[in-house]
């Protein structure tokens, strides 16, 4: 079971159509959105993993302004941008600014359920990595913690020793006394 959410910009509602049933099919959580300003409504009011968008779209909000606002939202939220042909160029433009992977029309699933695999596997690892970083500072403070506390009780047992060292070395008392004062010090601790 997939478990990322998806949000889909598209103005054809075909191609919407089919993504929807498509990544459904595949366990993938999806919403749709049929142009860019209504994209950018759902990015905001929702957490999505990728957002797959048409480049071109009519209205204010195009596919360049919607992974804008997606990478202003969130930098892990990954961008894919479907294209036709002729704008390649576009595409790799928008790769440059930060989306993840391109794909042109027609859109062949093979290739994007294996797109959204490596995105799937990236998260995972970047996951893992925030975990392990993370246990790393726990045991780094919990290990800075014991040093000090070891630190202090051996700072306390040198002063101790150091007294029992005088007490002993006295020659003024007797041996008697010296011992008896020694074991007080010792019992007090």
């Amino acid at each position: 079971m997939n478990t990322m959410t998806i949000l889909i910009a598209d103005d054809d509602p075909v191609i919407r159509k089919l993504f929807e049933k498509r990544l459904s099919k595949e366990g993938y959580e999806v919403t749709v959105a049929s142009d860019g300003t209504e994209a950018a409504k759902l990015l905001h009011a929702m957490p999505f993993d990728v957002v797959i968008t048409d480049l071109v779209m009519p209205g204010d909000i195009g596919g360049i302004e919607l992974l804008n606002l997606a990478k202003e939202k969130s930098v892990e939220i990954e961008v894919i941008v479907i294209t036709a042909h002729s704008s390649v160029d576009t595409a790799v433009d928008a790769m440059k600014k930060g989306a993840v992977d391109y794909l042109e029309k027609p859109v062949n699933f093979d290739e994007l359920f294996l797109r959204l695999e490596r995105i799937a596997e990236v998260k995972a690892l970047m996951k893992n990595a925030g975990d392990l970083r993370e246990a790393m500072d726990v045991t780094e403070s919990s290990a800075a913690q014991t040093i000090q506390n070891l630190e202090i009780t051996n700072s306390n047992l040198v002063r101790l020793l150091d007294r029992l060292e005088d007490i002993l070395g006295d020659s003024r008392q007797d041996e008697f006394h010296r011992i008896e004062q020694a074991l007080q010090i010792l019992e007090s601790r």
